[in-house]
């Protein structure tokens, strides 16, 4: 007999592998590609080097073709170092920024601070005497108010927060929605005022066309010749709550999700080709009596003389039921073997329902006794 090599050979297996191969790679290519190529784009919210939807580059170019110098700080101590007397401040998350860092800012004094959206927190330390009520929701106001920046923007996407000034007397107010302004600008002390801006809307790529919304963020922003636009950078963010997932990049998710759909399609495809199951004949054949010699064996090997007893009392059972064409339960099959031989109804129920032996004689003794109940049934 000519000895048959049952795994595949090498070539066997590089054959079926690499055209999967050659697709992973291909997507890898691909993905690390696009990574590159959109690895010196910005992203970020309110960010004014983005060109995204939720970006602030357009204002940004914007404002520097005005004649505005546009600096990015990502830190409380660069901005502070960067303002002066002359100077706007922009925090685009008051409510991302430490106390400690807001401090820092508001003992910079510029000439100007702008907060986006703030809370109450900011607002105690930035705009002390302003505070915030329920949000407007996203819609488009009047000024109503007689502040120049205003009246020159008209109409804007400035719905969102609104603030309460109740406390905060010579405070201006515009684009109001039921009693409440979403625009407020403090009265000047010490030539310095704080613009608190109810909504993002007038600030980021997406919305800068609409309405008056260009117009409003120039004026508020463009008033004096320096801005510093302050994100916070990661060191000073609180510690994020956000999953793995959501903190990778957007090209990166975009990658794994395509290989994820590679990877389903490849399976389906080469899942089709496996075909219907084909019987092949056994290389050895065992016959019976080995196996029931084997499985006995293991049994004996982890003492499992309950396991061992209760099959062969199953079988017997079985086995007496369907000579005797008596129904298989304990009362109907013992009856019915009580009137066919001499054996008590205790004796039966001891030897078919009984209890665990106790060793392995005694479980050769069981199965000799039940091989004798059925020889005994068989031949009444």
């Amino acid at each position: 007999m000519s000895n048959v090599a049952l795994s595949p050979t090498t070539d066997q297996l590089w054959r079926r592998i690499r055209l999967p191969l050659a697709v992973i790679a291909l997507i890898l290519i691909v993905v690390s590609g696009l990574i590159l190529i959109r690895g010196d784009r910005y992203e970020g919210r309110l960010d004014p080097r983005s060109t995204g939807k939720q970006g602030s580059k357009a204002l940004a170019q914007l404002l520097r073709e005005r004649g505005v110098e546009v600096n990015l700080a990502r830190s409380a101590d660069e901005a502070s170092r960067a303002l002066g007397p002359d100077s706007t401040l922009v925090v685009a998350f008051p409510d991302l920024v430490t106390e400690p860092h807001l401090r820092t800012l508001a003992a910079a004094a510029p000439a100007r601070t702008v907060l986006v959206r703030p809370g109450e927190d900011a607002l105690a330390i930035l705009a002390p005497g302003v505070h915030t009520a329920r949000d407007a929701g996203r819609r488009t106001l009047e000024p109503d108010c007689p502040l120049p920046a205003a009246t020159r923007a008209g109409d804007a996407d400035t719905g969102g927060a609104r603030y309460d000034t109740d406390l905060l007397p010579g405070a201006t107010g515009c684009y109001p929605y039921a009693g409440r302004p979403t625009l407020v600008l403090t009265p000047p002390t010490a030539g310095h005022d704080t613009v608190v801006l109810g909504s993002t809307s007038p600030l980021v790529n997406d919305r800068l066309d609409a309405h008056g919304n260009a117009a409003l963020a120039l004026n508020l922003l463009g008033a004096h010749p320096h801005l510093v636009w302050y994100l916070p950078g990661a060191d000073e963010l609180p510690p994020a709550k956000d999953s793995l997932w959501s903190l990778l990049p957007a090209g990166w998710r975009w990658g794994a999700a395509q290989l994820a759909i590679a990877v389903v399609l490849l399976a389906l495809w080469r899942a089709r080709r496996l075909g219907p199951v084909v019987a092949e004949p056994l290389p050895v054949v065992v016959r019976a009596a080995e196996t029931v010699e084997g499985r006995a064996r293991l049994y004996r090997r982890g003492r499992a003389r309950d396991t061992a007893a209760e099959l062969l009392r199953a079988a017997t059972r079985e086995r007496l039921a369907r000579l005797l064409g008596s129904d298989p339960t304990e009362a109907a099959l013992i009856a019915a073997i009580t009137a066919r031989t001499d054996h008590t109804a205790a004796h039966l129920h001891a030897l078919l329902y009984g209890a665990i032996p106790a060793d392995d004689e005694a479980l050769v003794t069981l199965s000799d006794e039940l091989d004798a109940l059925i020889r005994q049934v068989r031949t009444t």
